[in-house]
């Protein structure tokens, strides 16, 4: 795992696709004051963002994100497909090639050592102090955090209880399970209130009942006010948890906005089920009718509906003697919206 650092913590080391002593472009920041007032509304911006390793791969490419304040946003897509090293270059754990970054209306490095402190991450799997207890790696965390105000242990028995792992607290960090180090992250970015919360694969590990209670968590943190990004190739990660989505592909963002408008601008399909005998011929119709891209899949036909009202789609059909079994509008997915745009499906290894 990759933490984020306190203003005290050394630095952290290079990302594995770039040598070490490698020469860091950071981004030129823009003045503080003009930043916060276009970005107000905006707890992390990014424009034209860009790491480019030395190998030449391009990882991240020119991304623009928007994450409002208050916002649960669901940050999506394949493994490989550029969302860690975003997130590292967000909280200056790498730095980028080109482009500008903000975080709660900062430009991020120069901001660093006041913003970090208001920020909270979990990135790409937890790594504590092996022989230490659970307790005994979140306090020695604690401890480096300058600005942490006082009374530890009751900071520290909250964020053990929030995650579950009260009655795991004193069990050596070697002991635990890949779902316990999960947790035991999580319990680490919440040791005390964040504006703005970071969270990479949060559930990676977690069984089901786990994965219900982070996004139960995550729920109860927006309710509070604190701005919410998720990092995640799941999908019902984000459908059952976020107000905005962003969709990353191959390095680039190719899609972000509010998560009900993603899917209600989408192109609506028509779904119809007759008889074997019947479906080259409603082929026919939804084609007269105007429908495009009709597949035929035994008994069933799938098309784009377009401006075709699906009454007049029953209508057409029960006219020319097609047997209607069923026939539904279809509201598209996020999936549905990630695979027109990019042709590949999720759970993807790149």
């Amino acid at each position: 795992m990759t933490s984020t650092r306190t203003p005290d913590s050394p630095a952290a080391s290079p990302h594995p696709g770039e040598a070490a002593g490698e020469p860091r472009a950071t981004p030129s920041p823009t003045p503080a004051e003009p930043a916060e007032q276009e970005g107000a509304e905006l707890a992390i911006r990014t424009e034209a963002l860009t790491k480019r390793f030395r190998s030449g791969q391009v990882a991240v490419d020119r991304i623009d994100l928007h994450v409002p304040r208050g916002a649960v946003y669901g940050f999506l897509g394949p493994n490989g497909s550029g969302k860690t090293t975003t997130i590292r270059m967000l909280l200056g754990l790498i730095g980028a090639s080109s482009g500008q970054a903000w975080l709660l209306g900062r430009p991020m490095p120069a901001a660093g050592p006041d913003v970090l402190p208001r920020v909270g991450a979990l990135i790409e799997g937890p790594a504590f102090h092996p022989w230490l207890s659970g307790r005994a790696n979140l306090v020695r965390l604690d401890a480096c955090d300058a600005s942490a105000p006082p009374h530890r242990k009751g900071r520290i028995d909250e964020a053990l209880d929030r995650v579950g792992l009260a009655a795991a607290a004193h069990k050596k960090y070697r002991q635990y399970s890949l779902g316990m180090k999960q947790r035991l992250g999580l319990a680490a970015a919440l040791l005390r209130p964040r504006e703005l919360l970071v969270l990479d694969e949060p559930t990676n590990g977690l069984d089901p009942q786990g994965t219900r209670e982070v996004r139960r968590l995550v729920g109860e943190l927006a309710e509070a006010g604190t701005t919410v990004l998720v990092s995640s190739h799941l999908l019902a990660e984000i459908e059952n948890v976020c107000t905005h989505v962003g969709i990353m592909s191959t390095g680039r963002l190719v899609l972000q906005g509010e998560r009900t408008g993603l899917t209600s601008q989408a192109e609506r399909h028509l779904w119809v089920r007759t008889d074997p005998e019947h479906a080259a011929g409603a082929a026919q119709v939804l084609a007269t009718l105007g429908l495009t891209d009709v597949v035929i899949d035994g008994t069933e036909l799938q098309a784009l509906l377009g401006e075709i009202s699906p009454d007049d789609v029953t209508r057409a059909l029960v006219a020319a003697g097609v047997p209607v079994l069923g026939l539904a509008e279809r509201t598209p997915t996020l999936e549905d919206v990630f695979v027109r745009l990019t042709g590949e499906g999720f759970d993807v290894a790149r």
